[in-house]
Formats: structure tokens, C-alpha cells, sequence
């Protein structure tokens, strides 16, 4: 008995140096995140994380490099399935509605009681905040992303070859007249009739943001959108749909980008190569043209139909809730956010690193991003076009209507169909997808 005694007792004081040791082990997060970019902002996110850890004793966040956007969104609604949904994720602010309907995702709101958490909260961009939030049916909102890796898509272009063909290097297109003018003037052919330039290239793959390409067409005509508010409802043959996706194709029937659908991924590339005088893509790219170019290059907003016009782009920080994460691991989770965007300073260093819109107005009133932007304009760019930007494409069933839409977009660049015919059939598809959730 005394022996039994012993035994029992041993066990009760190694519990006892357990229990203290395990209260010190740093709860530890894994946060998912994307890139579709060049400039290494992998690399810029893993030594945020390292700088918060070394912070903040206690919690421990491991960056965790899920691929594109749409990889991250595949990983992410895996876990969810799986049972071992994150209790944080940075995705795209596109997955709004498809993370709603999983019924895991937590609002932001509800961790912000005091002043100064509300007017953090109330802090960012409005622009970026329409791809944030929805009605919260009282008159105010419920914010269910966080905005950081934020973007517009904007013009790139070539000052020399602007130079060398006659052109303004300092008046780039405004309107798609003068972009189709421009485009013209700038192809350039060897001796032989084959084209060693384009004047422009829009990237038109499914594997990258062709429906986001498209928005600049159907926004720059007066705001018109290819989705409504609530994610419920598509516009794909609307006449202004119908007609901006045309005048897409025009430029490449008429020899002024390369025929067929170019690549998100080489399209920077192409551009920094000399391959093309023109190219549309986000602002994320802005530090990786800015830090390859081996020429003078001069970025604008997007040329205006009847107006100007962009969607806004990029990530948000995502709250999880579900079984396996404790509330400790919520509260870890909305301290590193807090952290990752409550510092002008901060903030604007990480849209100086990478390109990035910094999403928090104060950020580009300290003296860093100041003495920046004045040594380099384009840094202004993006923010600018804030005025004229609209919510980029986001529906329920996110991944199957975007398929739909950038298939419909393929063919019409590939000759396959017309666009009217195309987006027909597209609009009839996805009112089906998007009937359950009517």
C-alpha cells in the first residue's frame, strides 16, 4: 500500500510540473496566406511573423505559404471540412461569400468594444472595405475581413518606347480611343513583318484574373459592375459586359496585344522584357517592375470608357470559429491583426516593400512613405484611383461562377465564340449555381 502510495504520489507531483509548463507553451497559429505576385512578399510576410514572435511572448505565428488565391481558398475550405479549420487565414477578400456560407466565419466587431478598437475598425479605405463587409441590417455593417495585401489594378508603360515612337512619355492613354491610338503606334515589327512588340497585353488566362481584367472594361463605363451587392446576382451579358469584353478582343483581332490569351504570370515578365509597351496588372507588382525595369516607366490609371474606373484587388485576414479553436487562439489571432495594421509605420513599409496599396489612410502621412513618394510618384498610383475604384467580382459558390465567367472569356479570346454568345450561355450557367442562394 505504501509502495501504491508512493507511485500516486509521484504522479500527482509530475502532473503538478506539468501543468505550469504547458500554461507557458506559446499558443501557436498557422496562418495560411497567398501570393500572385513577383518581389518576394512571401518573404516579407515570414519576417513580419518573426518580428510579432519575437514581440509578443506567448503566441507563436507560423506563416504557412498556401499558393494562389484560389489554392489558399481550396486549402482553407479543406481544413474547414476536415474538422481542423485555422483559427486564421489572410485569403481573398473575393471569398466573402463563399466563407459566410460555411457558417465558420466570425465578424470583427465583436472584438472591438472600446474606441480606439472601433475607430481601427472604422479605419481603412472605404474602397477596400466593400469586398469587407455586409449589412448588418441595423444601418451598420458587419466586417468580416481585414484589409492588408490590397490592390487596384493599374497601367504600366514603357516611357522609352513612348519616346521612341513619338509619344508623350509623361500623357499615357485616357480614354480606350486613345489606348487603341496608342497601342497602335507602339507595335513594332522587324524587317520581316513579325512582331517583336505589342503595343499592349492584358493577361485573359483562367489560371489568372481574367474576370478581374474584364471589370476594367465594364467599370470604366460608368461603374458598371459584374455582380450585385450582395453576391447573389450576375451581369454577365449585360450590354456593357458584352461590349467591354469586345472591345478586349478588338485589341488583339486588330494585331495591337499578342492573339490568344495571355499569361497573369508573364505578362510582368513580358513588360520588363520589352515584349510589350502596355500592360494592365495590380499594383502588387509595382516594387518587382520597380526593381527589374531596366528602362524609364511611368504607371497611370486605367484608361476610362465613360469614365474612369478599377476593381480593387487582393487579401484580407479572415476569423475562423469552430470546435477546435479555443478562444485563446481567437484572441492570439486578433492581437497579431491588430499588430500587422495598427502602425502607420509598419503599414507603410510593407506597401513601400511590395507595391501594395497600404490599406489605413495614415499610413501614407508619415515621413517614410512621404520621402518615398516623392522620390517615386507611381507609389501614389493605386491609392489614387481609390476615387474611381468598385468592388471587385465576389459571389456565393465563388470558385465554381468564377470558372464559369473566365471560361466564357477564354473562348471569346481564343476566337472560339463571340462575346454575346458566350456570355449568354455563362449568365444562364451561373443564375443556376446561384438560384440556392436566392
Amino acid at each position: 500500500m505504501k509502495k501504491l502510495l508512493s507511485i500516486v504520489l509521484a504522479m500527482l507531483f509530475l502532473v503538478g510540473m506539468m501543468v505550469p509548463a504547458m500554461a507557458d507553451d506559446p499558443i501557436h497559429l498557422e496562418l495560411y496566406f497567398p501570393v500572385s505576385v513577383g518581389g518576394k512578399p512571401a518573404e516579407r510576410i515570414k519576417n513580419l511573423c518573426d518580428q510579432f514572435n519575437a514581440e509578443t511572448p506567448g503566441i507563436e505565428v507560423e506563416p504557412i505559404y498556401a499558393g494562389s488565391y484560389a489554392d489558399t481558398r481550396t486549402k482553407v475550405l479543406a481544413a474547414i471540412d476536415n474538422h481542423k479549420t485555422p483559427a486564421i487565414a489572410m485569403m481573398f477578400s473575393i471569398d466573402l461569400y463563399q466563407l459566410l456560407s460555411t457558417g465558420k466565419l466570425l465578424d470583427w466587431n465583436q472584438f472591438c468594444t472600446t474606441e480606439e478598437d472601433i475607430a481601427w475598425l472604422n479605419g481603412f479605405y472605404e474602397g477596400f472595405m466593400e469586398n469587407s463587409r455586409i449589412p448588418d441590417g441595423n444601418g451598420g455593417y458587419l466586417v468580416y475581413g481585414i484589409p492588408w495585401q490590397r490592390s487596384t489594378i493599374i497601367m504600366y508603360y514603357n516611357k522609352e518606347a513612348f519616346k521612341e515612337v513619338g509619344l508623350d512619355p509623361e500623357s499615357p492613354p485616357t480614354t480606350w480611343e486613345e489606348l487603341e491610338a496608342y497601342a497602335e503606334k507602339l507595335v513594332k515589327k522587324d524587317e520581316n513583318g513579325n512582331v517583336t512588340r505589342y503595343g499592349i497585353q492584358i493577361p485573359s488566362d483562367k489560371a489568372g484574373y481574367a474576370y478581374w481584367m474584364l471589370q476594367t472594361f465594364t467599370l470604366t463605363q460608368g461603374g458598371q459592375n459584374l455582380m450585385s451587392a450582395d453576391g447573389k446576382e450576375v451581369y454577365f451579358n449585360h450590354e456593357k459586359t458584352i461590349k467591354g469584353l469586345e472591345f478586349w478582343h478588338h485589341l488583339s483581332e486588330a494585331g495591337l496585344q499578342a492573339p490568344g490569351t495571355a499569361k497573369w504570370a508573364t505578362t510582368p515578365s513580358d513588360f520588363l522584357e520589352g515584349k510589350t509597351a502596355i500592360m494592365y496588372h495590380t499594383t502588387g507588382n509595382l516594387t518587382n517592375v520597380k526593381d527589374n525595369a531596366t528602362f524609364e516607366f511611368g504607371t497611370s490609371r486605367l484608361a476610362a470608357g465613360t469614365s474612369y474606373g478599377s476593381p480593387t484587388g487582393g487579401g484580407n485576414f479572415y476569423l475562423f470559429q469552430d470546435e477546435n479553436i479555443s478562444p485563446e487562439e481567437t484572441q492570439a489571432a486578433v492581437k497579431f491583426v491588430r499588430w500587422m495594421t495598427g502602425d502607420p509605420e509598419r503599414v507603410a513599409q510593407w506597401s513601400i516593400d511590395t507595391g501594395y496599396v497600404a490599406p489605413r489612410p495614415e499610413a501614407y502621412k508619415t515621413e517614410r512613405m512621404l520621402n518615398y513618394a516623392k522620390e517615386f510618384p507611381s507609389a501614389l498610383t493605386a491609392r489614387d484611383q481609390l476615387e474611381y475604384a468598385y468592388a471587385e467580382f465576389s459571389v456565393y459558390d465563388q470558385g465554381t461562377v468564377q470558372d464559369i465567367l473566365d471560361t466564357a472569356i477564354e473562348l471569346v479570346m481564343t476566337g472560339q465564340q463571340d462575346a454575346k454568345t458566350a456570355l449568354d450561355e455563362a449568365q444562364e450557367q451561373a443564375e443556376m449555381i446561384l438560384f440556392d442562394y436566392q
